[in-house]
C-alpha cells in the first residue's frame, strides 16, 4: 500500500464519519502538511501531538535505541500546546539546535557548560517567528559543541553537556554534524521537523547522513540574531524536515516575504550541471547517482555532465583562514552582550582548563586557541582580505561562472559518501560531504535523500546563485516526488 493510502487509510480509522472528532495521535513519520491537515480537520489537537512527540522522545531517545538526539525538553510545551495561536504552524511541535537562543526556562548552551545556568534574555529572531506562526517548541536538540570549531579531533554529535548523539539507521555510526541532534531526531521521527544551523555542511552533512531534507538557505535571508556563532559571513539557520514541502513551509515562515511555487514539472526543461569534482569516488555512491540522472532526464531534465566548478579549493583554503580570525570577533561580541560568567573566548579557553574532565576527554581546544592569537588589527585586516577573496572566488568566479557557462539552473551531486563509524578516542572519519563551496559563497544547498549504501543514507544536492532559494527548493520537491528515497530507520546496532 503506498504512502498517500496508508494515510488515508490511517486517517479513517482516527476518526470515523460515525465520530468526526475523535480524536487520535498521528502516525510516527507524519510530515507538517499532513498534521496540519490533521489538525485542521480536528482529527487531533495540538497536545496530543505534543504528548505523541513525548512518548517517542521517551521510547526511542531516552531508552530503547537511545538515539540522544535531545539535548532539553520544554518544561512548558503541554501549557503552549494548549495555548497554541492561528497561524500557518498552528499546533506543530518544533525542535531547535540548542546554539539558538530562547528566552524561556530551556537553556541555550551549544553544548557546552560554560553556558549552563545562564539564559539569554530575548528569544532569537527566529523563534520569535516560529511562535507567531503558531509553533509549539517542543525543545533543544543536541549538537556537536559549539558548532564543531573547537577542535580538528571531534567527534561529530558530541558534547559535554548532551553526550553523543547517534545515528538513527546505524546506531554505532555517525550521525554527522554539527546539526545532529536535529537531524536524527526528524529522522527517527520524534518531531515533525527541526532546524539547524550552518556555517559549513552543518545542516546538508547530519541531514544526508540521517537520510532527511535539508536546507542551507542564502546567508542572511533568515534574521540571524540570537544564534551562537561562529562567522556571520557563513552562519545561518535553516529547516531540516521529512519532506521538501515542509522546508519550503518553514522557509515562508522564517524569511521575510518569502515565496516558492512548487510546481510538480519544476524538472521540466531545467538545465542541472553535475560537478564531477564535488561527486567524490565511492562506487556506490556513485551507481544511486547515475540512476537519479536517468530519472532525472525522464522527468525532462537537460544534464550537462560534467561541469568544471572553478576555484573552489582556493576558496575553501581562504575561508578557513579568514573563519579562525572572524570566530575570536564575533565570539566575544556575542558573549560580552550576552553576559554572565564566561565573557570572551579567552575566558572560554580558561573555563574548558578548569573544567578539562568533564569538557575535554576526548579531545582538545586546538582552534580556540588558534583563534584566540589572531587578534592583532594586522591580522583583522588580513582576515577582511582573505574573507573577500574567499566569496568572490567561491561565488561570483565559482559557482557562478559554472552556472552562467552553461545556462544552468543549479549544481548537482552526491551530497555524501556513507558516515564513518563512531569513534570518540580518534574523532571523525574524514568522509566526504559537498559543502564547502555554497557555504563559503553564502548561497542556498538543498539536500534531498537519494538512496543507502551499507544501511547508511546518502544524500542528493541542489546548489544554486544568491537568492536562488524559492527555485532550488521547487526542483528538489520535483526530484523527490520522482525518487521516494526516504525510509524510516531501523536502529539498527550492526
Amino acid at each position: 500500500m503506498n504512502r498517500r493510502r496508508l494515510l488515508q487509510s490511517a486517517a479513517a480509522a482516527l476518526c470515523p464519519a460515525s465520530c468526526a472528532k475523535q480524536h487520535r495521535t498521528p502516525l510516527p513519520y507524519a510530515t507538517l502538511h499532513e498534521l496540519s491537515a490533521m489538525l485542521k480537520a480536528e482529527h487531533t489537537t495540538p497536545l496530543l501531538l505534543v504528548e505523541h512527540c513525548l512518548e517517542r522522545i521517551a521510547q526511542i531517545d531516552k531508552s530503547g535505541p537511545q538515539i540522544n538526539a535531545i539535548i532539553e525538553l520544554n518544561p512548558a510545551v503541554k501549557a503552549l500546546a494548549a495555548a497554541s495561536q492561528p497561524g500557518p504552524l498552528h499546533g506543530l511541535p518544533i525542535l531547535i539546535k540548542d546554539n539558538i537562543e530562547t528566552a524561556d526556562a530551556m537553556q541555550t548552551t551549544a553544548g557546552s557548560l560554560a553556558l549552563r545556568d545562564h539564559k539569554p534574555q530575548h528569544d532569537a529572531a527566529l523563534v520569535t517567528r516560529l511562535r507567531e506562526a503558531g509553533a509549539i517548541i517542543l525543545g533543544k536538540t543536541n549538537l556537536s559543541e559549539w558548532a564543531n570549531i573547537r577542535s580538528p579531533n571531534s567527534t561529530s554529535g558530541w558534547s559535554a553537556r548532551g553526550g553523543l548523539t547517534r545515528n538513527p539507521h546505524l546506531l554505532t555510526h555517525s550521525a554527522s554534524g554539527s546539526s545532529s541532534g536535529s537531524a536524527a531526531a526528524v529522522a527517527a521521527g520524534l518531531t515533525p521537523a527541526a532546524i539547524g544551523t550552518e556555517t559549513n555542511g552543518s545542516i546538508v552533512s547530519p541531514a544526508s547522513a540521517c537520510g532527511i531534507v535539508g536546507f542551507k538557505p542564502t546567508v542572511g535571508l533568515i534574521k540571524g540574531s540570537g544564534i551562537i556563532p561562529i562567522t556571520h559571513w557563513q552562519d545561518t539557520v535553516g529547516p531540516m524536515t521529512l519532506t521538501v514541502k515542509d522546508a519550503a513551509l518553514l522557509m515562508q515562515v522564517l524569511a521575510t516575504g518569502f515565496t516558492v511555487d512548487l510546481k510538480p514539472d519544476a524538472l521540466k526543461g531545467a538545465r542541472l550541471g553535475v560537478v564531477r569534482g564535488q561527486c567524490g569516488k565511492n562506487p556506490e555512491v556513485l551507481a544511486l547517482f547515475e540512476i537519479a540522472l536517468q530519472k532525472l532526464r525522464e522527468a525532462g531534465a537537460i544534464i550537462i555532465d560534467p561541469v568544471r566548478l572553478p576555484n573552489s579549493g582556493a576558496a575553501g583554503g581562504f575561508s578557513w583562514q579568514a573563519m579562525l580570525i572572524e570566530l575570536r570577533q564575533d565570539l566575544n561580541t556575542y558573549l560580552e552582550q550576552r553576559g554572565g560568567d564566561v565573557r570572551s573566548l579567552a575566558e572560554l579557553i580558561a573555563f574548558n582548563e578548569t573544567h578539562r574532565e568533564a569538557e575535554m576527554p576526548h579531545f582538545a581546544q586546538e582552534f580556540f586557541e588558534q583563534a584566540e592569537k589572531l587578534s592583532t588589527p594586522e591580522i583583522i585586516a588580513e582576515g577582511a582580505e582573505l574573507r573577500e577573496k574567499a566569496r568572490r572566488l567561491a561565488g561570483p568566479e565559482g559557482i557562478d561562472a559554472a552556472l552562467q557557462s552553461h545556462q544552468l539552473d543549479a549544481l548537482i551531486c552526491p551530497t555524501n559518501d556513507p558516515v564513518g563509524r563512531i569513534d570518540l578516542a580518534h574523532g571523525d572519519t574524514n568522509d566526504r560531504v559537498a559543502s564547502t563551496p555554497a557555504a563559503v559563497a553564502g548561497y542556498p544547498h538543498l539536500t534531498v535523500p537519494l538512496g543507502f549504501v551499507d544501511s547508511l543514507p546518502i544524500g542528493f544536492s541542489f546548489m544554486g546563485t544568491s537568492n536562488a532559494d524559492a527555485r532550488i527548493l521547487a526542483l528538489g520537491h520535483a526530484f523527490e516526488q520522482i525518487t521516494q528515497a526516504r525510509r524510516a530507520p531501523e536502529f539498527r546496532n550492526t
